[in-house]
């Protein structure tokens, strides 16, 4: 990591960058960040030549493991603020939809109320398809905002409410994210032919309608 950490981080156009004690101050057009470096790095900000450096006070595992992960840390933040970062995910299932009320984001995912999150301060929701059609036509939104790590766990919290199940896909994913998808077991029973993972009904002979016998885990004979 100390080969990451040697290289200073140009400070691009429409940043600023301050430092007060250990607290690394950035701002820029998508919005400001502030995060405090360990002891056991130093940062430096020369504003003539734009750069910011980081240096480690001795050369324990620790302070080289740290002095790399600062300076990644604090390229970040200038990125974010200036460009941002973004998530998009993909919302599969009929009637599945998202949509924005206020602070909170609702994802409606089959459940008997619609799931609602608490949209954290920077974060922006952008919904681009609402509602999904059918099988083939997800809803479609965005997670923004300056910082890379509050991007990443906020998309992350969304898509647990729902993962995509590997039968037919339905949930929330990622945009470009692959699914490995599974195909329902099918055995032929006494009265007829139960597809596994898809239901836990068999037609029982004799009867008109299916009756309800129980999770099967395996062959009846």
């Amino acid at each position: 990591m100390s080969r990451i950490g040697k290289k200073p981080i140009p400070i691009l156009d429409g940043v600023k960058v301050a430092l007060r004690g250990r607290t690394v101050n950035v701002e820029g057009p998508k919005g400001k960040l502030s995060w405090t470096h360990r002891v056991e790095v130093t940062v430096a900000v020369d504003e003539d030549a734009k750069l910011v450096t980081v240096t480690r006070e001795n050369d324990l595992r620790l302070s080289k493991a740290l002095h790399g992960t600062t300076r990644t840390l604090i390229a970040n933040m200038i990125e974010g603020c200036l460009n941002g970062y973004s998530k998009e995910l993909q919302i599969y299932g009929v009637g599945y939809g998202v949509s924005v009320q206020g602070d909170r984001v609702q994802l409606s995912l089959g459940y008997a109320y619609p799931r609602s999150f608490d949209v954290p301060e920077a974060i922006v929701i952008d919904v681009k398809v609402p509602q999904a059609r059918g099988d083939t036509e997800p809803a479609v939104f965005s997670v923004a905002g300056p910082d890379k790590q509050a991007v990443g766990e906020f998309a992350a919290r969304l898509r647990k409410a729902r993962p995509p199940e590997p039968y037919k896909g339905k949930g929330v994913r990622y945009t470009g994210e692959r699914i490995r998808r599974k195909a329902g077991k099918a055995f032929a029973g006494a009265g007829g032919t139960l597809n596994l993972g898809q239901s836990n009904y068999i037609k029982d002979k004799g009867y008109g309608m299916g009756r309800y016998i129980g999770r099967i885990t395996s062959p009846i004979t």
